[in-house]
């Protein structure tokens, strides 16, 4: 068994520094390329990985650098290996049984009357995985020998990497029940029939020359999971005895980021693994535990979720106390893995220099990692410079103009800037809105075509003047328009053809930002985003929405939605200021968005959307840290809804948002319609609605607008009528999961016709019925 490097990451971010595999991953299904020029195009941007990786400080054969690629999402990377995908793809494999890149993709996206695998956010972060199914009836077998060939292929340049992969815990716990599976089974029953699997893969990556493997086991942090903690540790106890045990293997490093191991981590010490990976940025030092004389421990000292250069002295303070559990070796990483954050922040043209200062996107965190590994090595006074230069940026930091500004937090609040009036006064007063049954709206967003992008482009490079630009846009929003009165939806919204992102333009709108060039991370897939930086003191300088919401209402005698992104979901998607608490910064976000909504009531906009689809994302993994997390994000997004009149009809958005495990939260939020994310689990969340009682208007997703089918009308009927069954009629709303803005028109427009047909059924048997 080979020592573990004294510095290390968790993974790298593997979209590529320009987005190289979004654009060749859509060209394949594009059928612009074929399997063999993508298969190409990766294995380069692998090869870039390596060679960059190894520049930066990480060594080439000691397996420092992971192998931590993915096509689309590493759980589905996992699920394929081991042969877990869902009857109705079973006819996709090859006559070897194997499971091929085309048939991966079909699993993500779903075809024809094939429903892809359900999505939802991984931990508390913005990144989104597929959810496996898994039921009595899944016979797993080794059915991708993909994380063995990217390891070879490494090996044949030189390089003796690090294969990452899934664990079989979290994969398991992460997993739905199949369709066919039995009331209550739980997928993590199927741990024993799973382990044999893997230890086939260690055997085949040993066999390749593998020297370490990295099992990436997150479920054994988080609360908020089906299974217990208690639970998850046993099962972790248990598949490391067999794994450990192997007789041909790889050493292992088992990593567990994203929160505190508490008491998992004796479980992990007793095992018979070699390294385990704790997160030091969410997570504090654990105590000393029996069996950890044999083993390494993976200090996660880099925040691997956050953009700041940090506080790298007290990052050597907390590897050194690591060293004093008294464990073979304490290595310096990541407290993550590194695709939550862009690539290099050298990219950064236009950004302050004294902000540039401050910054550490994945690059840099590879370079403190590199540092803090030789100040273990050599001592603290070998890597002084690098620590006092971390101090310095820091300090500079907390001092700098614009952080604290005193007129900003001069603003005094009163308990009564948290509440409007009763539901009941508000639902009565809304009545003059003269909304039929079943009300049809959409999300907000429509597709951003080419056209669009090209025009932004031309405009941000100056090739075009300002009015000219405005006067496409105003085309697209009369465009948009005319089609929704076209298709017979009720409620219409703009288009958004003006927001390249729904947090992006309120950032660029909202003092206390930046915004950068190329700091793309991947959401989902091969959907990346830029995440703004918030820095400073938020305020509004002036109206952002409210020209673009009464052009368009001028359009139509029909209500106009005004489109807004709530104070939890800015936060949520951007790299937010660690210097002050979140509800703090969450607070200055909802007053700039209270002063928006009031001028778009003066406006006559009556109907006002405030989106909060990151509400759960960043709800914390342990209980205990919950309530406090559940308060100030609805006293956020109460304080920017508010000051709303009785009469203005307050909407949010929420996906991905396991409504069930926050549905006191939504409640609380007080909006008068909440629209939520539920075609894509085939409205399961209806159930959670009807059982609480919920009474507010709500609208569950009958269009799954993250795969490129079109569902037809006696799908979204077949959706409506589970609704309809379980909810009162005058609650529901009619709508897509979310935004359209990623989806092509011909789709959309056949989508949106069905739903319309659709609901147009429903309604006649709801008429007749009362």
């Amino acid at each position: 068994m080979s020592a573990f490097p004294e510095g290390t990451i968790l993974g790298y971010p593997r979209i590529g520094r320009r987005r190289e595999l979004k654009k060749a991953v859509e060209a394949f299904w594009a059928g612009r390329t074929d399997l063999a020029e993508l298969e190409a195009t990766s294995a380069e941007l692998r090869a870039a990985t390596r060679e960059r990786l190894a520049a930066l400080g990480l060594g080439r054969t000691d397996s420092a650098i992971p192998e931590s690629f993915s096509y689309y999402d590493q759980v589905l990377d996992a699920a394929v290996t081991v042969g877990a995908i869902p009857a109705r793809f079973e006819d996709l494999r090859s006559e070897d049984g194997t499971i091929g890149l085309p048939a991966y993709f079909t699993v993500a996206r779903g075809e024809g009357e094939r429903a892809p695998l359900e999505m939802t956010k991984w931990f508390d972060s913005n990144y989104h995985y597929l959810v496996p199914e898994i039921g009595p009836e899944t016979a797993f077998s080794l059915s991708s020998d993909r994380v063995v060939r990217e390891f070879a292929e490494g090996a044949a340049a030189g390089f003796t990497t690090r294969p990452v992969i899934v664990g079989p815990v979290t994969l398991l716990a992460l997993a739905k029940a199949s369709d066919d599976a039995p009331e209550g089974f739980d997928p993590l029953s199927r741990l024993d029939d799973l382990l044999p699997i893997y230890v086939e893969l260690l055997a085949r990556l040993k066999d390749a020359g593998a020297e370490w493997v990295q099992l990436d086991e997150p479920a054994l942090v988080s609360e908020s999971l089906p299974a217990s903690i208690a639970a998850l540790a046993d099962a972790a106890g248990r598949a490391l005895a067999v794994l450990g045990g192997a007789a041909a293997r790889p050493s292992i490093l088992v990593a567990a980021p994203y929160a505190d191991l508490g008491e998992v981590f004796p479980v992990l010490a007793a095992a018979p693994i070699e390294a385990i990976a704790v997160d030091l940025v969410r997570g504090g030092v654990p105590a000393a535990a029996a069996g950890l004389e044999g083993k390494t421990l993976v200090g996660g000292v880099v925040d691997g979720h956050n953009i700041w250069r940090g506080d790298l002295a007290s990052a050597f303070d907390t590897l050194e106390a690591l060293r004093a559990l008294g464990a073979a070796g304490v290595s310096a990483s990541t407290s993550t893995s590194l695709l939550h954050v862009p690539h290099d922040v050298s990219d950064e043209t236009k950004l302050d220099a004294r902000l540039v200062s401050w910054l550490a996107f994945a690059d840099q965190k590879v370079e403190q990692v590199v540092a803090l590994a030789r100040g273990l090595a050599e001592g603290r006074a070998a890597v002084a410079a690098d620590l006092d230069a971390a101090s310095a940026a820091l300090q500079d930091r907390l001092s700098a103009p614009g952080v604290r500004d005193g007129a900003i937090r001069a603003r005094a609040l009163t308990e009564a800037d948290f509440s409007r009036v009763s539901y009941e006064e508000r639902e009565s007063a809304q009545e003059a809105l003269g909304l039929p049954a079943l009300p049809l709206t959409t999300i907000g967003s429509f597709p951003q075509t080419g056209d669009i992008r090209r025009a932004r482009a031309r405009f941000t490079r100056g090739e075009i003047p300002a009015e000219d630009y405005e006067e496409f846009l105003r085309r697209e929003v009369a465009s948009v328009v005319s089609l929704q009165e076209d298709l017979g939806l009720d409620v219409l919204v703009h288009g958004e053809p003006e927001r390249n992102d729904m947090v992006q333009y309120f950032a660029e709108n909202l003092d206390g930002f930046d915004v950068t060039e190329n700091g793309w991370v991947q959401s989902y897939g091969s959907r990346a985003t830029r995440p703004s930086l918030l820095w400073g003191d938020v305020s509004r300088p002036a109206p952002i929405t409210v020209d673009w919401s009464t052009y368009a209402q001028s359009l139509t005698t029909k209500h106009m939605k005004g489109m807004l992104t709530g104070p939890v979901t800015i936060l949520a998607w951007s790299f937010v200021r660690d210097d002050q608490p979140l509800g703090e910064t969450a607070n200055q976000v909802a007053l700039a968005l209270r002063d928006e909504i009031a001028d778009l009531e003066a406006a006559g906009i009556a109907i006002i959307q405030v989106d909060e689809p990151a509400l759960r994302e960043l709800l914390p993994l342990k209980k205990a840290d919950q309530p406090a997390y559940l308060q100030w994000s609805v006293d956020s997004f109460r304080l920017a809804t508010g000051g709303a009149a009785a009469g203005t009809q307050v909407h949010t958005h929420l996906c991905y948002s396991e409504f069930g495990v926050v549905i006191d939260a939504i409640r609380a939020l007080d909006a008068d319609v909440t629209s939520i994310e539920a075609a894509r689990s085939r409205m399961e969340v209806v159930t959670d609605i009807a059982e609480v009682g919920f009474d507010h208007g709500i609208g569950p997703g009958v269009y799954d607008i993250h795969s490129p089918r079109v569902p037809s009308a006696e799908e979204v009927e077949s959706l409506l009528r589970r609704a309809v069954d379980e909810i009162p009629t005058r609650q529901l709303w009619v709508n897509p999961d979310c935004g359209l803005k990623t989806r092509g028109y011909d789709e959309t427009v056949a989508s949106l016709r069905n739903i319309v047909e659709a609901t147009r059924r429903v309604r006649e048997d709801v008429v007749v019925a009362v």
